[in-house]
């Protein structure tokens, strides 16, 4: 069968990673970068070819791919004169990768289907690693016979592809996730910041809590450079997981409810983002709290 052709927008370090997955999978491409030509002229270099606008890889693609950062840029790439929206393809699929405001999601899902298309969220788990061997994990929502269509993509992209039903699911998951995730994080990073002030040592604190039910996975990120010096085994950046739980608060809001636990982490979060800590990793936020605890 003949493949899908395919625009991708947003070749960051996740998104770059994923266009050359589906190089290798043999898809042709219609990318469009931002500033960073690294990951773009990679793909083009295999083949790709590079439009100037989102109508432009809109006008040449079965399938649209975005992997932005915020809901703010992939409103602006899908609407305008030059949007993704003014060159769909009747029956297109717009499929948005990042993590947005299921909110936003669904407006953009009803703008895409009165230009006679179809618009499906899929956030990601996993890392760019995985993704250039397939191996993301896709949560996928929206209309099921177009996920019934793309899926065969999508396992090329792949390990783990949910259904998770209505447009928005997805991102609500997501962040959901997220919170989770940089909630339990932010705790182990104080928590390690406040061994120094009690004057424990950090690796046998981790060694009596990892022996009990509190392990996780998270547990053992925010130890790699809290114990071990090593910030990459949570390769997630503080002004991303300040975006993150900013959006699930926002979300949390926009469903007439307060989130409590958010709070705490989104504060310490933005503090850390706004006081020159936006592109260290998650993990350090352990020095984040040993700078405000005076150690």
């Amino acid at each position: 069968m003949t493949k899908p052709t395919i625009g991708f927008i947003g070749l960051g370090l996740m998104g770059g990673a994923m266009v050359g997955r589906l190089q290798d999978q043999g898809y042709d491409l219609t990318v469009l970068g931002n500033r960073d030509r690294t990951q773009l002229d990679a793909a083009l270099a295999r083949g790709a070819a590079e439009a100037s606008n989102g109508k432009a890889v809109a006008e040449s693609s079965d399938i649209v791919m975005l992997c932005m950062g915020t809901s703010d840029h992939v409103e602006s790439r899908m609407r305008g004169e030059d949007g993704i929206l003014a060159g769909l393809r009747p029956g297109a699929i717009v499929i948005d990768f990042g993590t947005s405001l299921p909110g936003s999601t669904r407006t953009l899902g009803e703008e895409t289907a009165a230009a006679g298309g179809t618009y499906l969220d899929a956030p990601l788990g996993r890392t760019p690693s995985h993704a250039k061997d397939g191996l993301l994990n896709i949560m996928c929502s929206g209309d099921k016979a177009a996920f019934d269509k793309v899926q065969p993509v999508l396992k090329d992209l792949g390990e783990n592809v949910f259904h998770l039903g209505a447009l928005g699911s997805g991102h609500t998951i997501k962040l959901i996730n997220n919170f989770f995730g940089m909630t339990v994080a932010n705790a182990m990073a104080e928590a390690f910041a406040m061994a120094d002030v009690a004057g424990v040592d950090r690796k046998q604190m981790y060694d009596v809590m990892a022996a009990g039910p509190l392990h996780s996975g998270m547990m053992d990120f925010v130890k790699g450079y809290g114990v071990d010096g090593d910030p990459n085994q949570l390769a997630f950046a503080i002004k991303n997981a300040a975006k993150d739980v900013g959006y699930y608060a926002q979300m949390a809001q926009d469903a007439g409810v307060d989130s409590v636990m958010s709070k705490c982490a989104l504060s310490a979060l933005s503090e850390a983002r706004d006081t020159g800590r936006a592109d260290d990793m998650v993990s350090q936020m352990v020095d984040f709290y040993a700078a405000k605890f005076g150690k």
